[in-house]
């Protein structure tokens, strides 16, 4: 079972959230010491979801002004869903030819971990088993160079692939998913294994069209609200 998340962590979800539904705007600065009173956390927790949201492309920092919510580059965002189920589909053909004993026993125990978060209904808890899983198949391939970049632009896009889960029975056709990975790698079907989590991911990629629309929209409404108010 992954590791309870953090304070940072939590934070980092909740902000998260926040920005990607729309209650927190492209634009809008990030008070450190609000959010400190508003999530009751210390400043280093604060610091460290930053940093973290930072690396994700959500937040940007401009010295000597403030932290603020970034403008989302949608076309780039997408381009990076394209990318990562490449990187994905290549860690799933070699860990279906490089898998050992040990790494399959790990990719069996993290594919019930994201089975028993499933029947809780939480999606967050399904995220952070279906992230363990991932890694298993990351860390099977066996090539440390292509792990480390899948890792980073899995960070990258964490946000939107938690949003994806909210989706409604997105998480038990993606723990379908990881039984038809699970299965392929098991039975060493290197083009199978490539395959179907390129696909998983894309379909993720393909269902981000919706949000898409809604991040154009807040991204107009918060140009509204900045113009409204700069003319006050």
């Amino acid at each position: 079972m992954s590791k309870k998340p953090s304070n940072a962590q939590r934070l980092r979800d909740s902000l998260e959230d926040d920005i990607i539904n729309g209650r927190r705007t492209p634009g809008e600065r990030l008070d450190p010491e609000e959010l400190c009173r508003t999530y009751q956390v210390s400043r280093t927790p604060v610091r460290e979801a930053i940093q973290q949201l930072v690396a994700s492309g959500l937040v940007t920092v401009y010295p000597k002004k403030g932290t603020f919510v970034a403008r989302l580059g949608l076309e780039r965002l997408i381009e990076m869903f394209e990318v990562m189920a490449e990187l994905e589909g290549m860690c799933g053909r070699l860990a279906a030819r490089r898998i050992s004993a040990d790494e399959l026993k790990a990719l069996r125990d993290a594919f019930e971990g994201c089975r028993r978060a499933g029947e809780t209904g939480d999606s967050d808890d399904y995220y952070y088993e279906n992230e363990a899983f991932h890694s298993v198949i990351y860390q099977a391939s066996h090539n440390a160079f292509l792990a480390e970049e899948a890792q980073t632009l899995k960070q990258r896009l964490k946000p939107y692939r938690r949003l994806q889960l909210q989706v409604r029975s997105r998480m038990q056709s993606s723990l379908d998913e990881h039984r038809e990975v699970l299965q392929a790698i098991e039975a060493g079907d290197a083009e199978s294994a490539e395959r179907i989590l390129r696909d998983h991911v894309l379909i993720q990629g393909e269902r981000f069209s919706d949000f898409v629309s809604s991040v154009r929209k807040l991204e107009e409404g918060g140009g509204e609200s900045r113009r409204a108010t700069a003319s006050n």
